[in-house]
């Protein structure tokens, strides 16, 4: 299924969108990816919507990526005796681990973690920043603070701590018991929330073995602080603004997007820019004008992916919402300006022949008539390396491996797509231009760049490239061999 554009859409599934008929209508729409939400739904509501999920893949011949995106640690206050309080700017307020129910002056904390890692003139939020305390004393087991902004406190609110990094693992038990899950399930990848350092990638991918690629949520300023090194041990980001928007005052997140965005396209790995991009369209059937700018952004500062949450999940429009991204996409890819910015932000920093082969394939497609970039792959590598090059013309990923093509799904410009396993290069000229065919991406009369690494099917060993006619016949008349 052919995308008229090059970024690509993630859909969160949910109430709404849980019928063969509504996801297969969004994947039609114009989503690539499906994200199944670990915090909301049984297992037995997540097996099905991946069963769903692969019977369209099937169906439609369409490879898809489905990406798993676990809860991550809760932190929230106890319970109050009237269910909810009203908090004073200036009042003394109390967290401690009295399991009593609270009142104006105290509520439980259930969590010893946090009063482990706090100092007096840290802040706490309580409901998404709606609340922010300052803490005056604290201890082991209690937080003495002052209301510097004052709301209504009621029951569970959740609770962030934007100036420490907490003693907690990213992932809980029932994060663990999730992940197995959905790696014997068969998602393509995991998307890890809470994550403050590189150790918290590192524990996810002993788990996962192998079985998935972790995606690492950005939402905490920890993480921000040492990205350099998140991101060197993921295989790709997801920037969750909201979090960040919580944790840190709103005005910074905009520039750390873009700071984000560039790191990851710089390192080859797949990231998308999440939450709150059409919030509107869970209720209206149009988005805001800020909305669609703010979609527009994410794509003019070249991300791979745009993520609908609620809007797909709970809202009254799903499909809709996709159809506006995508609509949105396809104006601003075909913007001059898009292209002037896009390649401004190009990194020419090269260092493997494989670098220099997909600059090659770039260089070559931009200068002469050539209608597609045919890159075969093995772990996905040359594709992503292909990717980070933001070419003009189409990037078709082909592999015979059906993990590397679904999880291909999520890069930026990349059509995957499946082939047989190959011994000898002219087979692999002759499959690309089947499949450019095929695909529509050319006639028999256009020309495609093809490369590939010889021997086959060993990862990493992207070494030759060809310009090849489309046609058969001149392929064989070219290389008898």
């Amino acid at each position: 299924m052919r995308r008229h554009r090059n970024v690509k859409i993630v859909a969160t599934l949910g109430p709404a969108s849980s019928d063969y008929d509504t996801i297969r209508a969004l994947h039609e729409a114009g989503a690539d990816v499906f994200r199944l939400n670990m915090s909301h739904g049984e297992h037995g509501e997540i097996a099905e919507r991946h069963r769903i999920i692969r019977q369209i893949e099937e169906d439609l011949n369409s490879p898809i990526a489905i990406l798993a995106d676990l809860q991550g640690p809760k932190l929230r206050v106890g319970t109050f005796a009237r269910g909810e309080e009203e908090l004073v700017e200036g009042a003394a307020f109390r967290l401690d681990l009295d399991e009593a129910e609270g009142d104006t002056s105290r509520v439980c904390l259930p969590h010893p973690e946090i009063f482990a890692a706090l100092e007096p003139g840290a802040d706490l939020l309580v409901n998404d920043g709606k609340i922010r305390l300052r803490v005056t004393a604290c201890g082991a087991d209690f937080a003495e603070c002052e209301v510097v902004i004052g709301g209504t406190i009621s029951n569970r609110k959740g609770v962030n701590v934007p100036d420490v990094v907490l003693p907690l693992a990213a992932l809980s038990d029932k994060d663990r018991a999730d992940l197995e899950f959905v790696c014997e399930l068969g998602v393509d990848w995991l998307a890890l929330s809470f994550v403050q350092r590189p150790e918290d990638v590192n524990e996810a991918r002993t788990l996962t073995k192998g079985r998935a690629a972790i995606l690492s949520k950005i939402e905490k300023p920890a993480a921000v602080k040492c990205f350099d090194d998140i991101l060197a041990v993921s295989d790709g980001i997801m920037v969750a603004r909201g979090d960040l928007g919580v944790e840190l005052p709103v005005q910074n997140v905009p520039p750390i997007q873009k700071r984000l965005v560039r790191k990851c396209r710089a390192m080859a790995k797949p990231v998308i820019v999440a939450t709150q991009m059409l919030e509107s369209m869970i209720e209206s059937p149009m988005p805001t004008r800020a909305e669609v700018s703010d979609v527009a952004t994410a794509i003019y500062e070249g991300s791979d992916a745009i993520m609908l949450s609620a809007e797909s999940a709970a809202g009254d429009y799903p499909v809709e919402a996709v159809q506006t991204m995508d609509n949105v996409a396809r104006e601003v890819e075909n913007d001059p300006t898009y292209r002037e910015v896009i390649e401004a932000s190009r990194r020419a920093d090269r260092q493997t022949v494989a670098d220099g082969i997909v600059a090659a394939a770039r260089e070559i497609a931009e200068t002469t008539d050539i209608k597609v970039i045919c890159c075969y792959t093995e772990s996905g590598t040359t594709a992503l390396l292909t990717a980070r090059e933001r070419p003009k013309v189409p990037i078709i990923g082909l592999t015979s491996l059906r993990g590397t093509a679904r999880r291909l799904a999520l890069t930026w410009g990349v059509h995957p797509v499946m082939t047989g396993e190959l011994t000898r290069f002219k087979m692999a000229v002759i499959n690309a231009a089947r499949a450019a065919r095929a695909e529509g991406y050319a006639e028999e009369t256009d020309q495609i760049v093809v490369t590939a690494g010889v021997p086959f099917n060993v990862p990493g060993t992207t070494n030759i490239l060809r310009v090849a006619p489309c046609q058969e016949s001149l392929i064989y008349a070219t290389d008898p061999g």
